[in-house]
């Protein structure tokens, strides 16, 4: 992955801001933004945005990133350039990285040098997952 700098991560920061109020968050109230960029085969770059969207059957709940890598995938978009999210409750910003389930999507798409970004800090996705599973040899 190509090095990404600080000022496109506030970008997608910023996006992961502005779609936060779309979150559907009725029984947890948790609500989350993410953006993420994304590359298809062509090299062309595009990002794409999801919030969280929680179901009365608990399980079926899909956490903002992965409904935006989703989105991507969808539209033929394979390689995670970067990520970003943010999360509130009761009105005040949060601090938090990806769940366990949508790591793992995005090491399906993306490296261990992935950066993932929520306002404060930038990870690496091979530092908050450090063993992923994956049927590469």
């Amino acid at each position: 992955m190509a090095k990404v700098s600080l000022h496109l991560l506030r970008e997608l920061y910023s996006e992961s801001v502005k779609i936060l109020g779309n979150s559907y968050a009725p029984y947890s109230n948790f609500h989350v933004g993410a953006a993420v960029l994304m590359e298809n085969d062509r090299g062309e770059r595009k990002m794409f945005t999801g919030t969280n969207v929680e179901n009365a059957s608990y399980g079926l709940t899909v956490c903002a990133e992965r409904v935006a890598l989703l989105k991507g995938v969808s539209e033929g978009y394979r390689r995670v350039v970067a990520l970003s999210l943010v999360a509130e409750s009761d009105g005040e910003i949060k601090e938090v990285v990806p769940c366990g389930a949508c790591l793992q999507v995005m090491a399906e798409f993306g490296d261990e040098n992935l950066p993932v970004y929520n306002g404060a800090k930038v990870f690496k996705l091979g530092d908050l997952l450090p063993h992923t599973f994956n049927l590469r040899v």
